[in-house]
């Protein structure tokens, strides 16, 4: 057996708990002829890794065995430099939110969110679906309106024109929506921005614009919208958590009560929540009961 083989056998071995299932047998590419990227990189689509984030990782891989000056199978990359990731503080990041975001509702309209801001809910996000952007305004209005004197931070889903002009206390974004907003226009602001990612690759991609908080996931399967990635599971979350340590955390996707130990045990400081909230019998005494977890958790 040569060398590349012994090292990728061993990676595989030793971190089996990151394992998803592969969808189809792949020829590895390879940027390096490095051995350290080469093995780890075959390794980690073997471990079900997708191209982009498998490519990432046999980088790190490297630069962490340049640095430490050893290989060790057992070893898992989670040093921001390894990944050429620039150091903090940064003069262009975005305004900082608390490091524990705790539970974080992720609400349809501002009824919800107001519901869910007077029984405690430390932070709640507006995910409103329309094509007209005058109701899109006015019900981003109103949720700035139904929070005020509860003390929840309100962030709002895409709409980020809108966020400003209500005075929202910040921004999410998905992947694909932040190529399309001004970003530079949101920081100026002042406004707070949360950005997801799926894996490895978009984590690098959102640090990049050094937002306020990372959201990772989706942590386990999700019926409420199409992933085009796998769910993650609390193995890679742990990792990523790892990683992007310097990030308040949101982790999201398929969370409920009965999971919440395992996905607190990862270091994320905040669990985002959907259904687990919206179709409980009694939303009220379900936020009661999540809040309650997390703080036990932390």
């Amino acid at each position: 057996m040569s060398a590349l083989e012994t090292m990728t056998q061993a990676i595989v071995a030793a971190h089996a708990h990151l394992a998803l299932p592969v969808q189809a047998d792949r020829l590895p590419t390879f940027s390096s002829e490095a051995l350290v990227y080469r093995a780890a990189k075959q390794a980690c689509l073997a471990l079900g890794f997708i191209e982009i984030d498998a490519e990432c990782l046999g980088h790190a891989w490297q630069a962490m065995c340049t640095r430490t000056g050893e290989f060790k199978a057992t070893d898992w990359p989670d040093q921001a430099a390894d990944f050429g990731m620039l150091p903090w503080p940064r003069d262009k990041a975005f305004a900082t939110c608390p490091k524990n975001l705790g539970l974080y509702a992720v609400l349809p309209d501002a009824a919800w969110v107001g519901r869910m801001a007077r029984v405690g809910v430390p932070t709640v996000q507006l995910r409103f679906k329309s094509d007209d952007s005058q109701a899109i305004e006015a019900e981003i209005r109103a949720a700035v309106l139904a929070v005020q004197g509860t003390g929840a931070l309100l962030f709002i889903n895409d709409h980020w024109q809108a966020a400003i002009d209500a005075g929202a206390y910040g921004v999410h974004l998905g992947q694909e929506d932040m190529a399309e907003a001004d970003l530079q226009t949101i920081r100026a602001a002042g406004l707070r921005l949360g950005l997801s990612s799926h894996g490895y690759a978009e984590m690098l991609r959102a640090d990049a614009f050094s937002p306020s908080y990372m959201a990772l996931g989706a942590v386990f399967p999700t019926t409420l919208k199409r992933m085009q990635t796998a769910a993650q599971g609390p193995g890679r979350l742990h990792a990523y958590a790892q990683l992007m340590q310097h990030y308040p955390l949101v982790a999201i996707g398929g969370i409920d009560s009965s999971r919440l130990p395992e996905v607190l045990g990862s270091g994320v400081g905040s669990v985002a929540v959907v259904r687990a909230l919206v179709t409980a019998d009694h939303p009220e005494a379900m936020a009661a009961s999540l809040q309650a977890a997390i703080s036990n958790g932390h």
